[in-house]
C-alpha cells in the first residue's frame, strides 16, 4: 500500500506479570477522521486508565474499521518460556517486531513510507528491506499519542481475553481476576499449588523472595 508518513503506533501489556505472555500490538490510521467521526463517546486513553466497558468498546470500535479498512493493526506475543530465557525487555522488543513486521506484510505498507512510534522502554529490530523510514520510542506515549492509545487497547484486550482462556485450563490460580500480576489471590494460589507451565520461573524467584522478606 503506498501512503506517505503513514503512522504506527506500537505498545505492549504484560510486561510485569508473573504468568501468561508479553503481548504487543502494532496500530495505523489510513482514515483517521473516519475512524473518529464513527468513535465511542469514552474518552481515547491508555488502556490501564479505562474501564472494560470502555476498553471493549474501542477495541471493537478497532475490528469494524480494519474490516471497512479504515484502520490496520496486527499483534505479537512472547510466550512465557521465552521470557524467561531472554528477559522481559528483549521479550517485549521481539514482539513489538514482530507486532510490526505482521502489519507491515499483512497491509502491505511501504516501510520507507513509515514513522513507528513505540511507547517509552520499547524499539524494533526488523529485517532487511522492513526498517521504517522513523523510529521514535516516546516517554509516556501512551498519554500522548493516539495511535500508541490504541495499540495498547489492542494489545490490552488480545491479553486479558487470552488470560480468560488460562482460567479456563488453570482455574485453580484465578487468571481471569488477576489476569497474572502479582495479587493477594494470586500469590495464594501459588502458595497452595506452585507454579503452572504457563508462569515465568524468572520473575516468581523475584515476587517470591520479596513478598517472603
Amino acid at each position: 500500500m503506498e501512503k506517505k508518513h503513514l503512522v504506527i503506533g506500537v505498545d505492549e501489556v504484560g510486561r510485569g506479570a508473573l504468568c501468561g505472555s508479553v503481548t504487543v500490538a502494532a496500530f495505523a490510521f489510513l482514515d483517521r477522521k473516519r475512524f473518529f467521526k464513527e468513535a465511542p463517546r469514552a474518552p481515547l486513553r491508555d488502556s490501564k486508565r479505562l474501564t472494560l466497558r470502555a476498553r471493549e468498546c474501542w477495541f471493537e470500535t478497532v475490528r469494524e474499521h480494519a474490516r471497512a479498512g479504515n484502520v490496520v493493526f496486527a499483534t505479537a506475543r512472547v510466550l512465557p518460556r521465552t521470557v524467561d530465557r531472554v528477559n522481559i525487555t528483549n521479550a517485549a522488543n521481539l514482539a513489538a517486531t514482530r507486532a510490526y513486521e505482521r502489519l507491515v506484510a499483512t497491509a502491505e505498507l511501504t516501510p520507507s513510507s513509515l514513522a513507528v512510534l513505540l511507547d517509552g522502554g520499547l524499539f524494533i529490530s526488523p529485517h532487511d528491506g522492513l526498517t521504517p523510514r522513523v523510529t521514535l520510542t516516546i516517554v509516556r506515549g501512551d498519554e500522548k499519542v493516539s495511535e500508541i492509545q490504541l495499540a495498547s487497547i489492542v494489545a490490552k484486550v488480545t491479553r486479558d481475553r487470552a488470560m480468560a482462556r488460562l482460567h479456563a485450563r488453570y482455574p485453580a490460580y484465578g487468571f481471569a481476576a488477576h489476569k497474572g500480576y502479582g495479587t493477594d489471590l494470586h500469590r495464594r494460589a501459588l502458595a497452595r499449588h506452585g507454579p503452572s507451565a504457563v508462569h515465568r520461573l524468572t520473575f516468581l524467584k523475584n515476587f517470591l523472595k520479596v513478598r517472603t522478606i
